[in-house]
């Protein structure tokens, strides 16, 4: 097991090397600059200044280097758009209220959307499945950040019971969190119940039940396990996704997290925050994956790691 995950951690860095290489070429081959909406109003000497500042004036091969070298010592350099600030430290000011939104969504998706899949799975083809299905699409069609503007309507505004936004406090944390759930809870609801129906079909559980097993030793030994399988591999991706920020959600609730900085970097051609960013996302997927791969080796009793 250890020389197996040693193994995937140095594919882990080859990986991380490879898409910085594209990434850092990428952003420079964009038309525009990071100063290109102020040109008008510097003089040539002050944007050469400022390229020379930041090592802008260099080949971008010798740029490319010089970031290495610098992300070896965990510096990823300098943001553009926040000159005092290190785009080491943006990330470690915001992240810590994105992660705290994601961790809180999980545990609500997982919690609501885990158990409603199994009972739309147990009770196949009644009222309960079809309401649960209905609950699913709503979730799937409609955007996370329409959710947020209708319990911002009904429940901070009509009924006054929540505040409209902030991260201060659990009242704050209830409509945002709600809000960004609606769609994982619709995705985990829908394929934990594909994945427990075609359990509930399998030989095993037929041969179970036919042994006079109860029903819930047959569901939690026969039925659960091997449904956990396949939901492995599709919540895994989820994780990283949830907790490196929701652009619309942290805005419509004007929470101060990681979320608004994959567009505003973008746009204000950061450099340094963009390749922070990717990196950031690329090392949570990776380390998520390969938590998956070790938990198939305690799910499923056929998978051997050599």
């Amino acid at each position: 097991m250890a020389r197996y995950i040693l193994t995937r951690l140095l594919g882990l860095l080859f990986v991380l090397w490879v898409l910085s290489m594209i990434t850092f070429w990428l952003m420079h081959d964009v038309p525009g600059g990071p100063w290109a909406y102020g040109q008008q109003l510097m003089s040539d000497q002050q944007l050469e200044a400022l390229k020379i500042r930041y090592g802008l004036d260099k080949p971008v091969w010798q740029q490319y280097l010089i970031w290495l070298g610098g992300v070896v010592r965990l510096d990823f350099g300098m943001s553009f758009k926040h000159p005092d600030e290190s785009v080491m430290a943006l990330i470690g000011r915001t992240w810590p209220v994105t992660l705290h939104l994601g961790l809180l969504t999980l545990l609500v998706a997982f919690g609501i959307g885990i158990p409603l899949g199994i009972v739309a799975a147990m009770k196949q083809n009644t009222w309960i499945d079809y309401l649960a299905t209905l609950l699913s699409i709503f979730g799937f069609v409609t955007p996370h950040f329409v959710w947020g503007i209708l319990f911002i309507l009904a429940f901070a505004l009509y009924l006054k019971w929540l505040p409209t936004g902030g991260w201060e406090g659990p009242q704050y944390w209830i409509l945002p969190v709600l809000a960004y759930a609606f769609a994982p809870i619709a995705m985990i609801a829908r394929y934990t119940r594909a994945s427990v129906v075609e359990a509930l079909r399998a030989d095993h559980v037929r041969t179970a039940r036919a042994k006079g097993l109860g029903e819930r030793s047959v569901m939690s030994h026969h039925v659960l396990r091997n449904a956990l399988i396949p939901m492995v591999t599709v919540f895994g991706p989820l994780i990283p996704d949830l907790i490196t920020g929701s652009i619309f959600i942290e805005a419509i609730f004007r929470i101060p997290g990681l979320g608004s900085y994959w567009v505003t970097s973008t746009f204000d051609r950061d450099y340094p925050m963009i390749i922070g960013l990717v990196m950031l996302w690329a090392v949570l997927i990776a380390i998520t994956y390969l938590i998956t791969d070790v938990l198939y080796v305690f799910l499923d009793p056929r998978v051997r790691i050599r």
